[in-house]
């Protein structure tokens, strides 16, 4: 963290100094004994708490990392940033995809500091330990004749890591549930897009200086599309309670395998937070209607990009997916972006997006950047102010939490239960 990263945690919120197991526990029964409200001031500035997630929740948990496209060659490598952590993530000679901790095992040096690259091996700039790019110890500068040393005992720290439909989850918890029986469920409505094959248009990173929570239960609701998206409003039913919209939704519903020439586009399946096969294990599609007046999301409604995948047609649908804990898919028949929340500190929050095109579309001549980002973008830098004012008002010591609109928030409430969990689980194997 950066001397102004402080500064600025300093006059932004007074953290919670006066914290101990005893509270965290108090605190999180206090909470079990209000379901359905949302969560006080300290579960979003008690270190004690954030240490816990880390430990508990994020590091146990599935979380995507990155597409096949961004290591699509041997020694093809990027950073994964996690909490205070670094994880590279890594194509082998072996045609596998490596995830390793960005950890020297000498003496702790973060070896890979560019964001992305490729190389032939890792070399670690501060002493010159050499490793493999599977993490195995090639090479230790002079310790060869140090009695009872063994380049086997040194190979990089590595973390579980599962391909998806050319999406690259990562794990740090070796005794993790496998992912792939959980997205496996899935993999009907998500096949047609031909992720593995499909190009990165665009990625950015819009930081929040909120906590990562606040972040992600804005994101599970949408109660707040209708007053804070007026462009995200006027092309997604989602914004209006289901039985506002059930006429068009029943309609859509009814046209899709037809329109989009695409069986099975219509599967409807939920398995997210307590309800999930395992821990982390998240997986959830529905297709939900856009406003008549739209094929797909656009200023105009028209097409931006090439038709995805298995698409011959447009149903007037959108595709909904969440992929673990912290990840979402939103999925038009033109174009797909995914939403990724990624906790960088206790109130510092990245939501990486990325766009996805057909692999042979063309920029400038398929696509134009600023057509297809423009609503997501435009939404996404909303987010940006509602959640750092939602920030400013939670960490008030004046703040008392109330109910969450059973429908249109229940994503958050299901969120939160499941949150208390695992915290509660953490609390009890911990100090």
């Amino acid at each position: 963290m950066t001397v102004n990263e402080c500064i600025r945690l300093m006059t932004t919120f007074a953290t919670e100094v006066d914290d101990t197991p005893a509270r965290l526990a108090e605190e999180t029964a206090a909470q079990r004994s209000r379901p359905g409200f949302a969560m006080p001031t300290y579960f979003y500035r008690s270190h004690r708490v954030y240490r816990r997630e880390l430990e508990g929740i994020l590091f146990k948990s599935w979380l995507y990392a990155g597409h096949v496209s961004q290591v699509a060659d041997v020694g093809d490598y990027f950073l994964f940033d996690l909490g205070e952590d670094s994880i590279v993530v890594v194509r082998g000679v072996d045609g596998d995809i490596h995830a390793l901790m960005n950890i020297c095992r000498h003496r702790g040096s973060r070896f890979c500091s560019e964001p992305e690259g490729s190389c032939q091996a890792f070399v670690c700039p501060y002493h010159g330990w050499v490793y493999e790019l599977d993490g195995t110890l090639k090479a230790a500068r002079s310790m060869d004749g140090i009695a009872g040393f063994d380049p086997s005992a040194y190979s990089l720290k590595a973390c579980r890591c599962t391909v998806f439909e050319g999406l690259i989850f990562v794990n740090c918890d070796p005794a993790a549930a496998p992912f792939e029986k959980a997205l496996r469920e899935i993999e009907p409505a998500l096949r047609p897009y031909d992720l593995p094959t499909d190009k990165i248009a665009y990625r950015r990173n819009y930081a929040v200086e909120a906590n990562w929570k606040l972040a992600l239960e804005n994101y599970l609701e949408c109660y707040h599309c209708a007053t804070a998206h007026r462009a995200y409003a006027q092309r997604h039913t989602l914004e209006a309670p289901s039985d506002v919209v059930a006429g068009e939704n029943a309609a859509m519903l009814k046209r899709a395998e037809e329109a989009t020439g695409v069986p099975g586009i219509t599967l409807e399946h939920s398995r997210v937070y307590s309800s999930s096969p395992d821990f982390g294990c998240c997986a959830h599609t529905r297709r939900y209607a856009l406003y008549d007046a739209f094929k797909t999301v656009s200023r105009d409604g028209g097409l931006v990009a090439p038709l995805m995948g298995d698409f011959k047609g447009y149903d007037g649908g959108a595709g909904d997916f969440q992929l673990g804990p912290l990840a979402f898919m939103l999925n038009y028949p033109d174009y797909c972006v995914l939403y990724r929340f990624i906790p960088r500190g206790i109130a510092d929050t990245d939501m990486e997006l990325v766009w996805f095109v057909r692999g042979d579309a063309e920029e400038g001549r398929d696509y134009e950047r600023d057509a297809l980002t423009w609503l997501w973008d435009r939404t996404t830098r909303e987010d940006q102010t509602i959640i750092r004012r939602n920030s400013e008002g939670v960490l008030s010591r004046f703040f008392e939490p109330g109910p969450y609109h059973p429908e249109q928030e229940r994503l958050c409430i299901e969120f939160v239960d499941w949150y208390l969990d695992a915290l509660e689980r953490n609390v009890r194997s911990g100090p």
